[in-house]
C-alpha cells in the first residue's frame, strides 16, 4: 500500500518560513512524478507545485511562485516543500501527492485523478 505521510507544518507569523516533507513508503518515488496541493477551510483543493521523477522540472501556482520552493530526495524517498515569506492566504492543509510514471502534465493541470497517493495532510497557519 502506498502511503505519504507529511509533517513540518505549524504556526508562524506572517513573513515566516516552513519546510513540509513527505516522506513515502510502499513504493520507489525515483520515476514518479511528485507535487503538494493545499485545502484552506471552505475553499476548493488547489494544486501548489509540482516537480517530475528527477526534480529537473518544477511547477509552482502563481500564489507562491518565487516564495516555495518544491525539491525531492528520491535516494529518501522524501518529497520537500521549502516555503518562505508566508501570508495569511497560504494557511490551509498541505497534501503531498504521487502522480504516476511521466505524469508531470496531469500534476501541472490539477488532474488530480491521476494521482495514485496522497498524504494525510500538515496543517500550515500563518498569522498576521
Amino acid at each position: 500500500q502506498v502511503r505519504g505521510v507529511e509533517t513540518g507544518g505549524g504556526l508562524v507569523q506572517a513573513g515566516g518560513s516552513l519546510t513540509l516533507s513527505c516522506t513515502v513508503s510502499g513504493l520507489t518515488l525515483g520515476d514518479h512524478t511528485m507535487g503538494w496541493f493545499r485545502q484552506a477551510p471552505g475553499k476548493e483543493r488547489e494544486g501548489v507545485s509540482c516537480t517530475n521523477w528527477s526534480g529537473a522540472m518544477t511547477h509552482y501556482v502563481k500564489p507562491v511562485k518565487g516564495r516555495f520552493t518544491i525539491s525531492r530526495d528520491n535516494a529518501k524517498n522524501t518529497l520537500y516543500l521549502q516555503m518562505n515569506n508566508l501570508t495569511p492566504e497560504d494557511t490551509a492543509m498541505y497534501y503531498c501527492a504521487v502522480y504516476g510514471v511521466g505524469a508531470y502534465r496531469d500534476c501541472v493541470s490539477n488532474n488530480y485523478n491521476a494521482m495514485e497517493a496522497w498524504g494525510n495532510g500538515t496543517l500550515v497557519t500563518a498569522s498576521s
